[in-house]
């Protein structure tokens, strides 16, 4: 991943938020502070998403499905995650590949938390540059990581994260992008960190030839229509079943407590997604330390 694709992605991702707020888990789901991390181009297409007015031109039509089904799988996903954030209340919160996530400046849950964001330099540097002056709720910390050349514990280490004291891991849309190889070595770095009562939510897909058909669909026809692609540079690399990934999980000292699919926790959201196929292969999964 480039740490320009990393970008990309973090913008999409902040646009799907910035376009659920206010219009789907109403009561459960607020991002206030999406909208204001994009810049004025960015939010062009938020707001005609948000209007429902859809676009004639065949290439912004796909950016238009491409930013309402993204809006969905992140109103269900942040749901869930601040929830699961919310029951542990653990003094310190990791969030990798945090992106343009916003709880550290949203969540007033967190103001006793310390809250360390791991991102690529390049990536978190943009992050700090739309952040201008916004004081968040937390004490936060930025944690620069290449990890072609940086080990995350040390960095960690380094920012003052404590690994005696209980610790919240939110490892959100990273995993797909990753091995095996790599999804086993970040979680035994997580482990080494982790005190008992540490938490593990993570998203991760499991194996889906309809959504993976459909996802190379969506990406071809971005580049024929000319649009941009933001998922140009970011193939799957791995899937993963529930069982294979509780006995991952097991290794490294972490009993999975809940893993539930996208789809149930929509349900119980009361989200009804206009794009039901989406993210079909999705899971939400929750993991405690055990030892």
């Amino acid at each position: 991943m480039t740490e320009r694709a990393a970008s990309r992605t973090a913008v999409l991702v902040c646009q799907g938020r910035a376009v659920a707020d206010g219009r789907l888990g109403i009561g459960r789901f607020s991002d206030p502070v999406a909208t204001e991390l994009l810049t004025d181009a960015e939010r062009e297409l938020v707001e005609v998403v948000r209007s429902g007015a859809v676009p004639r031109s065949f290439g912004l039509r796909m950016e238009y499905e491409l930013l309402s089904a993204t809006a969905e799988v992140l109103a269900v996903r942040t749901i869930a995650i601040d929830d699961a954030i919310r029951a542990a209340t653990n003094p310190q919160l990791v969030i990798l590949g945090a992106g343009l996530d916003a709880r550290a400046w949203r969540m007033p849950e967190l103001s006793a938390t310390t809250v360390f964001e791991v991102d690529h330099p390049a990536s978190q540097a943009e992050k700090r540059d739309r952040l201008g002056d916004r004081q968040p709720v937390a004490d936060i910390h930025f944690v620069p990581v290449d990890f072609a050349e940086d080990s995350l514990t040390a960095a960690l280490a380094a920012a003052g994260h404590d690994d005696s004291r209980p610790t919240t891991w939110v490892w959100e849309g990273v995993v797909p992008y990753l091995t095996p190889a790599q999804v086993a070595e970040t979680l035994s770095a997580l482990a080494t960190r982790s005190a008992p009562a540490s938490r593990l939510v993570l998203t991760y897909p499991t194996p889906n030839r309809t959504y993976n058909y459909g996802r190379k669909a969506m990406q071809l026809l971005l580049t024929l229509s000319g649009r941009p692609n933001p998922m140009a540079r970011e193939p799957q690399r791995s899937t993963w079943t529930p069982d294979a990934l509780a006995t991952l999980l097991a290794a490294h000292g972490f009993g999975v407590t809940a893993d539930r699919t996208l789809h149930s926790l929509a349900d119980a959201a009361d989200i009804e997604p206009a794009h039901r196929s989406l993210r079909a292969d999705g899971h939400l999964l929750t993991a405690d330390r055990t030892a």
